[in-house]
């Protein structure tokens, strides 16, 4: 990866903005609103000063900035390149705020000569900052200026940014998603990030209805009010403002099914279960009808959550969801008196047990193992998912990178936007076909070599450049047979959001035999995941090496 520069034009971040205020008027002309057209009109014309000022607000966290923290060489006085804002709407002066609000803006010190006395009074005065925040609070909830505050006009007047919804609805149609920001910029020019470069038209854009961009924001407003430790009121609120019928578009749908999922599982931590129950049978996550199941049977629905299973086990989401319904079944027929089916297959799998001092600088049980087995004639790494996923991109780069429609649309892609959708290998299915072609007829390691050489540091959604050096490669080239790659290749493919995970955590080889196996490692009290038990089965199925490590303290 090359070394990082430092970027000599100070206004870079403004010439970024404007970049993408261009590129949205020539992709999404249709699309933009009056309002946001307006903006893209107006904005050209400021002063630069202003221009930068305002960029600097929209990429810094937060709507509520101080003059005096706003000091950038390159802009100069802030106050004055504030006027043009202020004039035009996009910036508040001296804005209505709460006293939390203040006490994000100034430390302890500055709201001294405002709140000492009362905070004294109080017993207060040499209290905590949130101790004094929340005392204060309580007594003054109501919002006045920044100014009234004081008691009067501070010599660096406070701002409050106008545009960020604005800002963000152009950072969704440009990146089509709200997980970038603008250091994507930043990071590419500086030479950190590197991206593959993909031909796509001027056409080609995230999205093609308005309407899927106001559903998009409306989705994302209810995602952060399901953040883990929602309280009930904003979960509610969210709820009433997911859409109760299905999205037309997948991918909306997809996010409005998560959301639904987020939302039972909030309601059954709380044991709300007529709440989850209902999220759950709203929602098509793949993983939802499991839920459901295990909602109804803490019901004691146990005919209505055997029947749903039974129906679920008839035409499954996924793996996953047949063997934790497969895991219910039993107990559940038992429940409503019924025989229960013949019982799963138990795990046969290659065991090791390892017994194993800890050492005086403890370290993670997967590298003690690795020292514990490492030889010279017969190396172990510790390689997790790493190793597959990035051997298996570099063998299929042409295929993940190419320019499917509405795949690409933006220049800091590193996996095409379908990646983890359904249809995804049936879209680019005669591609796959002749990269995995190349590991009938041995031309495959020629490819993944190429691309390792011609490919380094560039990001790609399968591969870790940290964790896969030439000489791993060239080790797992020489002793993995090419019909196992096949394989791991092929199920990773069929099934890529779940499949990614769930390796085993190291493999080790024997370079004088062309062999390997791959080794799961289970400390004390620890014990396989529902993902790794996949995995493993079907490496058994398939005749691939694998073992499950067991490792144990000696007794004191």
């Amino acid at each position: 990866m090359p070394p990082a520069t430092p970027l000599p034009n100070p206004f870079y971040y403004l010439d970024n903005f404007e970049f993408v205020l261009d590129w949205l008027r020539a992709r999404y002309p249709d699309l933009l609103s009056p309002v946001e057209h307006g903006f893209m009109r107006e904005f050209g014309c400021l002063p630069r000063p202003s221009r930068a000022l305002l960029v600097r607000m929209v990429m810094r966290k937060g709507r509520l900035f101080r003059a005096d923290r706003l000091a950038y060489p390159e802009i100069g006085d802030p106050v004055a390149a504030s006027a043009p804002l202020i004039s035009a709407g996009w910036v508040e002066h001296d804005p209505a705020v709460r006293i939390d609000e203040l006490f994000g803006l100034y430390t302890r010190a500055e709201l001294t000569p405002a709140f000492g006395a009362q905070l004294a009074s109080a017993g207060l005065a040499r209290a905590a900052k949130q101790a004094q925040m929340d005392h204060l609070l309580s007594r003054c909830p109501e919002t006045q200026p920044v100014s009234l505050w004081f008691g009067a006009e501070r010599e660096s007047p406070a701002y409050r940014l106008q545009i960020t919804d604005l800002c963000d609805r152009y950072r969704l149609m440009f990146f089509g998603n709200l997980r970038q920001d603008w250091t994507e910029f930043v990071l590419a020019e500086l030479g950190l990030y590197v991206y593959e470069q993909v031909d796509f038209p001027p056409s080609s854009r995230a999205f093609q209805l308005r309407t899927d961009i106001d559903d998009y924001l409306g989705l994302h407003r209810c995602t952060e009010l399901l953040e883990t430790d929602a309280e009930d009121d904003a979960v509610n609120e969210a709820m009433a403002a997911i859409p109760a019928s299905p999205f037309q578009n997948p991918w909306l749908e997809s996010r409005r099914a998560r959301l639904l999922f987020r939302a039972g599982r909030h309601h059954e931590r709380r044991h709300q279960w007529d709440a989850a129950a209902s999220c759950y049978e709203r929602s098509s996550h793949a993983e939802a009808r499991a839920r459901h199941v295990r909602v109804l049977e803490r019901q004691a629905r146990f005919k209505d959550a055997t029947r749903l299973a039974l129906d679920a086990l008839a035409a499954p989401a996924d793996e996953a969801e047949t063997q934790q319904l497969q895991r219910m079944l039993p107990r559940l027929l038992r429940h409503c008196g019924m025989p229960p089916d013949q019982p799963a297959a138990r795990l046969e799998v290659e065991r090791l047990d390892l017994t194993l001092a800890q050492g005086p600088c403890p370290s993670r049980v997967e590298a003690e193992v690795l020292r514990h087995l490492w030889q010279d004639d017969a190396p172990v790494f510790y390689v997790e998912n790493s190793l597959v996923n990035g051997l298996f991109g570099l063998l299929c780069w042409e295929a993940v990178f190419a320019p499917v429609p509405a795949a690409f649309f933006h220049p800091f892609q590193a996996a095409p936007a379908d990646l983890l959708r359904p249809g995804f290998h049936v879209r680019r299915k005669a591609l796959f076909d002749a990269c995995f072609s190349q590991l009938d007829d041995g031309r495959y390691r020629d490819t993944i070599r190429k691309n390792f050489r011609d490919k380094a540091g560039v990001q790609c959604s399968f591969l870790n450049w940290q964790a896969l050096d030439e000489a791993l490669m060239e080790l797992a080239l020489a002793c993995i047979p090419p019909e196992h790659l096949s394989r791991l290749f092929a199920r990773l493919l069929v099934d890529i959001r779940s499949n990614r995970s769930g390796l085993p955590d190291l493999i080790q080889f024997w370079p004088a035999e062309q062999r390997y196996r791959m080794i799961e490692v289970k400390g004390p009290g620890d014990r396989l995941q529902d993902n790794q038990r996949r995995w493993i089965a079907y490496c058994r199925e398939h005749g691939i090496p694998v073992s499950v490590c067991h490792v144990r303290r000696p007794a004191s």
